[in-house]
């Protein structure tokens, strides 16, 4: 059933501190759930599968948008648009996927909305951003008023939609290392059309080889292709070593099965999922051979 819009109640935090308190309830019923650039709002509203009535409108926490450049990493706020992500200059010379990745998010108008925090935080295991954050061993730092914790994006997702958040913390920002030296990125998103589609498969990777030609740095995740999205370990350890021959294709190919559990949904049917899946791995690899 449809909520009408005089139904919907929104708090705005003067500050950050202000949005920390309004999350430090204990009824859940008062709790509002932080809204960010409120892509998918509408679309929940329409379809009438709204739950939450209160929102906590963020898009005044200025302090949370920015993209800060380290030497080990970069840190990226919370409320950070995809926009800023594709544009930013060091974003795309360092971190290529995460730019080709903010791409693929929607249309333009969504890009200009959607932040990389609602991407983590609505759980989709088709979120575009996703396999790209966790090939490059992403941190998510969260705040309460209890403190800050940092957690790994690889154990952020506990199952489908779930999140190791609790309903007191806001997610503050990303924190993303910079890739190691001569690793290479690479970035595919499978859907029904060349873009504004949901994914039928994506597939992000760093790989890196060493002095001796063997890979000795190898990070494989896929979105579209279980309950979260996830790292394909398996698939890594089979290419770890290795100089990444036919055989090793075929070996990480075969590994995926252990890594994956694509479902059949109105996108696509499971079988062919998984054949996409070790096709992009298979050229992801050879790309990284030079095209043999």
């Amino acid at each position: 059933m449809k909520a009408p819009l005089s139904q919907l109640e929104v708090v705005r935090p003067r500050d950050l501190d202000h949005a920390l308190q309004s999350l430090a309830v204990d009824d859940p019923e008062l709790r509002p759930l932080p809204l960010a650039g409120g892509t998918d709002l509408f679309v929940y509203l329409n379809a009438g599968t709204l739950e939450a009535r209160r929102y906590l409108d963020l898009s005044s926490l200025r302090g949370l948008r920015g993209v800060r450049v380290g030497r080990a990493a970069v840190t990226i706020g919370a409320l950070a648009t995809f926009r800023q992500l594709r544009e930013h200059r060091e974003i795309r010379r360092r971190l290529p996927s995460l730019a080709a990745a903010a791409r693929e998010v929607g249309a333009w108008q969504i890009q200009e909305r959607a932040t990389i925090a609602g991407n983590i935080a609505n759980a989709s295991p088709a979120g575009d951003s996703l396999p790209v954050l966790l090939a490059h061993d992403a941190l998510v730092q969260v705040r309460s008023v209890r403190g800050d914790r940092t957690l790994a994006l690889d154990d952020f997702y506990l199952g489908y939609r779930r999140l190791a958040l609790a309903a007191d913390e806001l997610i503050v920002a990303v924190i993303i290392p910079w890739s190691p030296p001569r690793a290479r990125a690479f970035f595919r998103k499978v859907g029904t059309r060349r873009a504004q589609s949901i994914s039928k498969v994506v597939v992000a990777t760093l790989l890196r080889r060493g002095r001796n030609g063997a890979f000795d740095h190898v990070r494989i995740a896929y979105g579209s292709m279980a309950p979260v999205p996830k790292r394909a370990r398996a698939a890594e350890q089979a290419l770890l070593g290795t100089r990444g021959r036919a055989a090793d294709i075929a070996a990480a190919r075969t590994a995926l099965a252990r890594d994956l559990t694509p479902i059949d949904d109105i996108r696509s049917e499971s079988d062919y999922r998984m054949e996409v899946a070790g096709n992009v791995l298979e050229q992801c690899v050879r790309v990284e051979n030079g095209g043999r």
